[in-house]
């Protein structure tokens, strides 16, 4: 059993995407390319924003800190603290309106 204090884990995250110059910083907190879920947490300085992209499976960015906007195509979606957002099945986009950390759970398609 592992157990990670995903508190601690943002704050140490939050500091190094602040000090990276493209203003975001990650760590896989499960998973990787052997497994089929995958647990990753971002952290974004306000502004930055993960440009589009495909979803390679089904996906859910959970806001443990800050503002951020999810989206796909023409349709957005607010996520606060401790909001659930479930991403969508096309190209999506992930922007911190304020320094924000999301844990992204993605559950790859066969």
């Amino acid at each position: 059993m592992m157990k990670r204090s995903l508190e601690a884990l943002a704050r140490e995250q939050l500091e190094k995407a602040a000090a990276a110059s493209s203003g975001r910083a990650a760590h896989t907190v499960y998973g990787g390319h052997e497994h089929v879920l995958r647990q990753t947490l971002i952290a974004m300085t306000a502004g930055t924003e993960l440009s589009e992209h495909d979803n390679p499976g089904e996906a859910t960015v959970q806001v443990l800190q800050g503002r951020v906007t999810l989206r796909a195509g023409d349709v957005s979606w607010d996520g606060r603290r401790d909001d659930l957002l479930v991403v969508p099945q096309a190209l999506h986009s992930l922007e911190a309106i304020k320094d924000s950390v999301v844990l992204m759970t993605v559950a790859k398609l066969p």
